[in-house]
């Protein structure tokens, strides 16, 4: 054995040497919890954006509210969506159906004309969920639980189900010509598995519904899009297209909806435990694998409701948890589904009555009095992401590239409702040119607004003051630069946040 021996000088020395090349180096290895390469030779695909193409929102009459219509504009601007979807167009405060004293009807499309008109003067187009039954039409007095009394019967004659149907679209593509509603979807009803739908048996008597819907619709225009079964908890869809199939019925999409707290026994007929992180997008595997194997195997598939909680729960609807969990579910859902309805864009919403003070829990993501949530900025953030997605182990990213060649990245810190949850870091290595990373962020101090509506005393009626306040403090903010040294940056995340980077090139 051959020994090295060193003076005391040299010893220190060597330390010095071996100190002072560690901190050189020390911008070399960015350390977190998570190490994340973005690779732009590594496997991608297409990446449409699925999740914000379509909205729901409250009853058709209050599409008629400029409170609603202002919401409607901010959501746009910020996501650029195609299409809202609401109940009760052929409610009777829409005023559609009536009947004279010999039982003739009338039809009246004032209304109907007023509320696609504010739509379409706005960049949106209507999904057109056809319900609920005129009350001089229904068979009999079955009332939903709303606070607005929906009749969900049968109708007492298909016959005049029919015309009515029929004259509804015919006046449509009259007004607003084909090649206009064409681009339109038609949608049979609303979770008629539920107490929507007051048939008996449900499904059979849905069956009969659908069938004298669809055909009177494409006898009107071929070019009319018609789908259902528009069912809660991704329920009947294999039924739905095989009676479609054997009873040869027009059949252009599949609707469904689910919520990331409906339970598996409802869902999958199991009595697993299944996260909420997790429910919507093992939903939209489902369906997606019970349409494959069907025999129209590339129906498109549409969720025509979805979100966190189908309850009034501020600490999910209201909270910055919403950004983690969309975020997510984009990354889950990719590839399993045409488009995603988010519901809704607004809390101009009366299915429990008058809303009563700003957060309560509201599905949308517009407060009243305009006051954007968190889970506005989040569509708002996400909204930026690019159109092609970039393979990556990460389950707290996602990679996307746009047009121009600029990187978007989304990443996240998913803590479950109720749950504790450590910051995390995450160390991303970028490709050659990157030079700098500008921050978007989603968190308690950053774009989450009920901090200044608790420091004001939470007030039920905001003054206008107080409105123009939590609007202010609702923003996002000028985005956050970061160096990128080495080709490297780290990004720490606290709970249930969300972040966007956008990583500019040389």
């Amino acid at each position: 054995m051959i020994c090295n021996v060193h003076t005391v000088e040299e010893t220190v020395e060597l330390k010095i040497a071996i100190i002072f090349a560690v901190l050189l180096c020390a911008p070399c290895v960015v350390r977190g919890d998570e190490q994340i390469v973005v690779d732009p030779n590594a496997a991608h695909h297409s990446f449409p954006h699925f999740w914000e193409q379509m909205f729901g929102s409250g009853r058709a009459i209050l599409t008629l509210r400029e409170s609603y219509r202002r919401d409607l504009r901010t959501v746009k601007a910020a996501t650029d969506f195609r299409y809202v979807r609401f109940h009760a167009i052929l409610h009777d405060e829409i005023g559609i159906y009536d009947e004279d004293k010999h039982g003739t009807p009338r039809y009246n499309f004032s209304y109907v004309d007023q509320i696609y008109d504010g739509l379409l003067e706005n960049g949106v187009r209507p999904f057109v969920e056809l319900s609920f039954m005129p009350s001089k039409l229904a068979s009999r007095k079955t009332v939903q639980g709303f606070s607005y009394h929906p009749f969900v019967a049968p109708p007492r004659e298909y016959a005049r189900w029919d015309a009515l149907i029929a004259n509804f679209a015919a006046h449509l593509v009259e007004r607003y010509g084909i090649d206009e509603v064409a681009q339109w979807y038609f949608e049979v009803w609303n979770e008629p598995n539920l107490d929507f739908w007051g048939g008996v048996p449900a499904q059979a008597t849905y069956w009969t519904l659908y069938d004298h819907t669809a055909r009177a619709l494409k006898q009107v225009n071929s070019r009319l899009r018609v789908g259902g079964p528009s069912t809660a908890q991704a329920a009947w869809v294999s039924a739905f297209i095989r009676h479609t199939s054997d009873e040869q019925v027009p059949l252009d999409f599949v609707s469904t909806h689910v919520y990331g707290n409906d339970k598996s026994k409802d869902v999958f007929g199991t009595h697993e435990l299944i996260p909420r992180a997790e429910m919507v997008c093992r939903a939209a595997k489902k369906v997606h694998d019970e349409v494959v194997a069907s025999s129209r195997p590339n129906m498109p598939v549409i969720w025509s409701e979805y979100n966190a909680s189908y309850f009034n729960e501020p600490n999910i609807t209201d909270s910055i948890f919403m950004g983690p969990w969309l975020a997510d579910t984009l990354r889950r859902c990719d590839g399993l589904t045409e488009m995603m309805s988010y519901w809704t864009f607004s809390d101009v919403f009366e299915e429990q009555g008058v809303v009563r003070r700003p957060f309560y829990g509201g599905f949308g993501l517009m407060a009243a009095g305009g006051i954007p949530k968190p889970a506005f900025n989040a569509f708002k953030m996400l909204h930026e992401l690019g159109d092609e997605r970039f393979a990556t182990d990460s389950e707290h990213a996602l990679i996307t590239r746009r047009p121009d060649g600029t990187f978007m990245i989304a990443l996240w810190n998913y803590v479950s409702p109720g749950a504790d949850g450590p910051s995390i870091t995450i160390a991303l290595r970028l490709p050659e040119g990157a030079r700098t990373i500008r921050l978007r962020r989603l968190d308690a101090s950053h774009g989450d607004v009920r901090g200044a509506y608790a420091q004001m005393g939470s007030p039920q009626y905001p003054t206008h003051e107080q409105l123009e306040a939590l609007r202010s403090s609702s923003a996002l903010g000028a985005p956050e630069e970061l160096s990128i040294v080495n080709h490297q940056v780290s990004i720490t995340l606290p709970p249930n946040a969300l972040v966007t980077a956008e990583v500019l090139l040389r």
